[in-house]
């Protein structure tokens, strides 16, 4: 692994075109297995980027096809302000797997932007552009505009092939009620051939509200020798206001029926969107019925719940369960496609992770190998959006506490959120600086031992139960596909003070099948009994045909690295809620000072156990003293 930045402005156009959506679409036309894709807006504001990277999670779940974000000029689409197009479709990409399509439009944007721009989305890892010609902005002077070489996207689809040959997957957009400036609808059909035959490779359509004129389009399409696959943009209808703008803008002429209907609602948000979702899931059951439609393109207007209660409605929203390729998700940049093989200490933080990994030039892949000097980048940024705890500053602080007296309090923290019980303020702990979300899963089958050992100031931050040769279709540790077979060793990563690490040291060797490696803040104490450059797989997997995959390690230079982040996240995201020079901020403080973080692996696989027995004995041998 070299210190050499992995993104490039010299990637080869010959790259596969398995980054490009129109191949994922092809195998999924092939096997007759409808899809869907979401669409997007850039927040307005940092925070609101915050929220949808944590909805890009959460709505990765349901695997779509891919995500698209719109391209709004004015708001410097092509910067690297959290709000900008590009950094949210990165950051879709690179931080939470999702394929994603970044709109690009011409008409206000010179040559030289352009070329900009898509250097700048290739530099990132983006491969899939939807080619738009744009609003004309008031802001532009005209005679400037006349003078740009790209007046319409069929014009930008050819600029993109010329300079970047067939690095970028390209998609366009079809107007089923015909393009509003257009002279005719069907002049408008061929203004898609061409844009399609410049190099375009599917089509997305605006809005409609009726099947038959979808069908019609589709049909019309067809007869003009298009061959491309044309999706169906759908939009459920969200509130009274907005479908009005949205008319307007789009120049759509709306059933007189659905007019009536949100009218007589539209005082009432929730009926509105009750009767949006019912009038789209009824709308795509028509049109995914037909074997000519493969899939849909959801308009979500950012509105999560909306788009997944329709595609729950319509059969489409699939949870990610056996169908996981790793325990793990991966990146969706091409250049990490090989990479099957991480160090388990961020499973819990895997944007981090990637974030610190952004400047290998090469992924391991089959065997993390032996990592004398991996090259992880600092971590000084906690501030970027995509690693921010997604949690109010007051909802932590009733999570966490107002005030923490001792570190007692933070033992109860920490089992609070193991066991879902409340603080004693009364509130939930949902989030802990190290872990974002609720406990995974496959927590729940050691949630007691994990919330007796909090409770006795073993602290938690990371681990799994051991597995031997369960299908690899298991509901919740399954992983890799079909007909294989899925191992774990039991592991446990937690802080322990310093004085009762010393007693647990003279206890671990009574456990010969227990690895651990123990480090404080300035390491000087570094404490293992495995070699310090090999690593140790701790999850594995059997299938036909392959060699073992063994997608998650601990690794004991990577520990190393984690180590700074881990003790960093006690100052930055908990003893920060507090004034400076508070006890609160204090105890919290000291915990760095005083602790330290150990790491320990049962390779017991089959039995498993061993990890609570030897708190167990610690926490005998302290009651005795």
């Amino acid at each position: 692994m070299s210190k050499e930045n992995v993104i490039t402005d010299d990637i080869s156009n010959n790259c596969c075109d398995e980054a490009h959506i129109i191949q994922k679409m092809k195998k999924r036309m092939n096997s007759g297995d409808k899809f869907y894709s979401l669409e997007f807006f850039p927040p307005r504001t940092d925070s609101g980027g915050v929220n949808l990277i944590a909805r890009f999670d959460r709505l990765a779940i349901g695997n779509p096809l891919f995500i698209d974000v719109t391209w709004h000029p004015k708001g410097n689409s092509g910067g690297d302000e959290v709000t900008a197009s590009l950094t949210i479709a990165s950051a879709a990409l690179n931080f939470c797997g999702l394929d994603a399509m970044l709109h690009m439009t011409c008409i206000n944007s010179s040559t030289e932007d352009i070329n900009k721009y898509l250097r700048k989305a290739k530099k990132q890892g983006l491969r899939n552009i939807l080619a738009l010609r744009g609003d004309i902005s008031d802001t532009v002077d005209e005679s400037v505009r006349q003078q740009n070489e790209l007046k319409y996207a069929s014009d930008l689809v050819k600029h993109i092939r010329n300079e970047f040959g067939n690095y970028f997957g390209i998609a366009v957009a079809g107007y089923p009620n015909g393009h509003p400036e257009c002279s005719s609808y069907e002049n408008d059909i061929q203004r898609v051939k061409e844009k399609l035959d410049a190099g375009g490779d599917f089509v997305v359509t605006q809005l409609f509200f009726d099947a038959e004129t979808y069908f019609k389009f589709l049909r019309d399409c067809r007869n003009a020798g298009i061959t491309a696959p044309i999706i169906p943009g759908i939009l459920p209808i969200q509130g009274y206001s907005s479908l009005r703008h949205l008319a307007q803008l789009s120049k759509l002429q709306i059933p007189q029926r659905i007019l009536d209907t949100v009218r007589s609602i539209k005082d009432n948000d929730e009926a509105i969107r009750n009767f949006g979702i019912m009038e789209a899931a009824n709308l795509c059951k028509k049109l995914l019925a037909s074997d000519d439609v493969p899939g849909v393109h959801i308009y979500t207007l950012n509105r999560e719940q909306v788009a997944v209660k329709l595609l729950k409605r319509i059969g489409l929203w699939r949870e990610e369960s056996i169908y996981k390729s790793l325990p793990w998700r991966p990146s969706a940049n091409g250049k990490r496609i090989l990479e099957d093989v991480r160090p388990i200490f961020w499973a819990s933080r895997p944007k981090s992770y990637v974030h610190r990994t952004m400047m290998w030039d090469e992924y391991p892949n089959g065997r993390w190998g032996s990592s004398a000097s991996p090259a992880f980048g600092e971590l000084k940024d906690y501030h970027i959006f995509y690693l921010k705890n997604t949690s109010k500053k007051d909802d932590l602080l009733k999570m966490w506490g107002e005030k923490v007296d001792n570190v007692e309090d933070v033992y109860e923290i920490f089992t609070c959120f193991v066991s879902g019980d409340c603080n004693r303020y009364g509130h939930k702990v949902e989030t802990l600086p190290w872990n974002n979300d609720s406990l995974a899963l496959e927590t729940l089958f050691i949630k007691k031992s994990l919330e007796y050992i909090n409770s006795k100031g073993i602290l938690t931050i990371n681990s799994q139960p051991n597995v031997n040769a369960l299908p690899s279709t298991h509901e919740v540790f399954g992983w890799g596909g079909p007909n294989g077979y899925v191992y774990q060793k039991a592991y446990l990563e937690f802080f322990i003070s310093m004085e009762r690490f010393k007693i647990l040291l003279d206890v671990l060797p009574i456990f010969p099948m227990i690895n651990y490696h123990a480090l404080n803040l300035n390491e000087t104490l570094d404490v293992t009994n495995c070699d310090q450059l090999q690593p140790i797989a701790v999850t594995w997997g059997v299938f036909p045909g392959k060699e073992i995959l063994q997608p998650t390690v601990v690794d004991p230079t990577s520990f190393k690295y984690w180590k700074d982040e881990a003790f960093a996240l006690w100052i930055n995201q908990w003893a920060n809620l507090y004034p400076e020079d508070s006890k609160s901020r204090q105890v919290i403080t000291n915990i760095t000072k005083d602790f330290v973080l150990v790491n320990m692996v049962d390779n017991d696989f089959i039995q498993g156990g061993n990890l609570w027995k030897v708190l167990d004995v610690l926490f005998s041998r302290e009651e005795k003293k």
